[in-house]
């Protein structure tokens, strides 16, 4: 676990969350935007840990950072609360707690990511980490967004889509159904297996995890940027997924048109892929040539750090001394699937 700071008995703070699927970022900080402490603890989606551990994780992280403190403002954006019902059910799980006593906004975490790349009102924000979503806003209050449920809401990509496609193709590329491919030998290597046929009895008899399958994502692009066809044909894929979540946002919204930033994080985005960024540019520019399509340098505490204090009263000064602050003490990870 990552400390910055020591918090003291004091005045209110705000508290700011950012839990994905491999980490959770949580900063206190003072209604004039100064960072009072930061804790960096393991991930907190609901959607992977289950919503009892989530909440564990987040209320000891929050009580962390705050201390002796009272909390005017706790914001939760938490990677895994895509439906109403998640969103519902999360609230009552923290009800209770002295550090909701004031106010407390739950909400899904690429609200946090689209913060911090963007202060435009039409926006687009995709996460491509464990996992993919996107959200899209208009100037008007209207949004878009996904269930991200995986396959069952036609998802597919991230750590996890990568992993299992990686495992499918070397499957058929060592009987014969499928071409040859160096992601076989990435397989052995990475996950320490004998053959590919040993992870697969394996996974089916319940000895391993398919969460294991994560670990294979970067060799994916790896084994593109040496020019296997499969692996570059995975990558083409990714892109084309992603691009298809800004294309309906902003088709939805009626955005095709306008200027409209597109930011993209989590750690498969963030890694700055050039095959895969071109892609998504290319794709994307036949149907809305004016949007923009960039990648978030700041992590997504960032945005959640200014969203919680904005819902706090804070003014514009405190919000720009806080985003200055909190990039100081969460430079985000090279971490490829950092959600």
């Amino acid at each position: 676990m990552i400390a910055v700071g020591v918090p003291a008995a004091g005045a209110p703070v705000v508290v700011a969350v950012d839990g994905g699927g491999s980490k959770t970022d949580v900063v206190a900080l003072e209604l004039d935007g100064r960072v009072v402490a930061h804790r960096r603890g393991p991930g907190s989606s609901p959607h992977f840990e289950g919503l009892d551990a989530s909440v564990a994780v987040v209320d000891a992280l929050v009580r962390s950072v705050a201390g002796a403190r009272p909390v005017a403002h706790a914001g939760l954006y938490l990677s895994g609360l895509d439906l109403p019902i998640e969103i519902e059910r999360y609230e009552a799980a923290v009800a209770g707690r002295d550090w909701v006593a004031a106010s407390l906004t739950v909400d899904n975490d690429l609200y946090a990511l689209l913060r911090a790349g963007t202060d435009e009102s039409d926006a687009v924000a995709i996460v491509c980490g464990t996992g993919v979503n996107a959200i899209g806003l208009r100037a008007d209050g209207a949004e878009v967004r996904f269930p991200s449920l995986g396959p069952l809401s036609g998802d597919w990509g991230g750590g996890s889509g990568l992993g299992e496609a990686v495992l499918w193709h070397a499957a058929r590329a060592v009987d014969g159904r499928g071409p040859a491919t160096a992601l076989v030998g990435e397989i052995e290597r990475r996950l320490g297996v004998g053959s590919v046929g040993e992870l697969i009895e394996g996974l089916h008899f319940g000895d391993r995890d398919a969460s294991e399958l994560i670990a294979l994502a970067p060799a994916v692009f790896e084994a593109a940027r040496a020019g296997d066809a499969v692996a570059i044909g995975l990558v083409d894929r990714q892109a084309t997924e992603l691009s298809a979540f800004a294309r309906a946002c902003l088709t939805r919204l009626g955005l095709l048109d306008r200027a409209v930033p597109v930011v993209l994080g989590g750690g498969i985005a963030r890694s700055g892929d050039e095959r895969l960024l071109r892609g998504i540019r290319s794709d994307l520019a036949a149907a809305a040539p004016l949007a923009r399509v960039t990648v978030v340098d700041e992590a997504p505490i960032v945005g959640a750090a200014l969203l919680a204090l904005a819902a706090a009263g804070a003014d514009d000064v405190a919000l720009a001394r806080a985003r200055s602050a909190v990039s100081s003490v969460t430079a985000p990870e090279v971490a490829l699937l950092d959600a």
